[in-house]
């Protein structure tokens, strides 16, 4: 069951995303995990300040969260972020297994700030084929050992 959205944590989240970006530390962007109405995890956008493209503020908040709580399922928790998450921030969402998003600002705001993600929602829904980055499939018998190998193994974690 989803909790409320708690407008102080969607604040938190807005908070973080102009303090840092004030600070130099990256982008106008910030997201806090939260479970059972505590911040678990902070993030704020340090794409440049890192030189990490994957260091979006969700990234960073769940990377944070998951590190605090020592798991890698933040099921139980909610995020806030001070914008629609992009399409890497969406998927990190999914995998973490978190319950809810909550964010502010849209793509859309976030386009006209320079910032337009749509062009990657787009290219994830063409076909491999017709994307822009060429994509070539090869050594499949080689890799499924792994796979195979992976569902043969009796101690696997599961996630």
């Amino acid at each position: 069951m989803t909790t409320p959205l708690d407008p102080t944590f969607l604040r938190e989240a807005i908070r973080l995303s102009i303090k840092k970006m004030e600070a130099n530390e990256g982008g106008p962007f910030g997201a806090v995990v939260v479970r059972n109405g505590e911040i678990v995890g902070r993030g704020w956008n340090q794409f440049t300040s890192t030189n990490d493209p994957t260091a979006h503020a969700e990234v960073v908040a769940i990377r944070d969260a998951c590190s605090r709580l020592k798991t890698f399922s933040l099921a139980g928790c909610e995020i806030y972020s001070s914008c629609e998450p992009c399409p890497l921030c969406l998927a990190a969402i999914y995998w973490s297994r978190l319950d809810c998003i909550y964010y502010a600002a849209t793509c859309d705001d976030a386009a006209e700030a320079g910032f337009d993600d749509r062009s990657f929602y787009r290219e994830i829904s063409r076909p491999t084929a017709e994307r822009a980055i060429p994509m070539q499939q090869a050594l499949r018998e080689e890799a499924l050992v792994a796979l195979q190998t992976w569902m043969k193994k009796e101690d696997r974690i599961r996630y």
